[in-house]
């Protein structure tokens, strides 16, 4: 079962951070196809959130065809984003363990880690360049 934590600081939407926590427990496995989403009520519960932030949260999920509700039962994990190397026994996932600790014991924090593994995202996965559309088009999308 996924137990959601909410950062009140980060600035990202409450719905959003639910909604990635649920994406990424299905990229690591955590979550599988057939498995229940906590219900609205017990994420309130847990986390003292809007009933309609989860639902909205939830909403989304569906639409991307992650889960589907199932009236009177919940909502439950149609299908997984996991890969074998993100499986917590892939000798890959036990490497990066493996750094995170060496990382620690040099004396960084979390925030120093997820600082260092964003830029080396960045530099492996460039984001797209910027779309050259005209101020005029860019005027209509508004």
């Amino acid at each position: 079962m996924i137990v959601f934590r909410i950062d009140r600081r980060s600035g990202v939407a409450t719905y959003l951070q639910l909604a990635h926590q649920v994406r990424q427990a299905l990229r690591l496995g955590v979550l599988e196809p057939g498995d229940r989403l906590p219900t609205a009520k017990e994420v309130v519960a847990a986390t003292a959130i809007n009933p309609n932030t989860v639902l909205r949260a939830y909403r989304e999920l569906e639409r991307e065809g992650l889960v589907e509700p199932r009236p009177g039962q919940g909502t439950f994990v149609r299908r997984s984003l996991s890969r074998p190397a993100t499986a917590a026994d892939s000798p890959l996932r036990a490497e990066f363990t493996d750094w995170v600790d060496r990382a620690r014991a040099a004396g960084l924090e979390r925030e120093d880690i997820a600082a260092l593994t964003a830029a080396a995202l960045d530099e492996r996965f460039p984001a797209p360049p910027p779309s050259h559309r005209s101020p005029q088009s860019m005027e209509e999308d508004t």
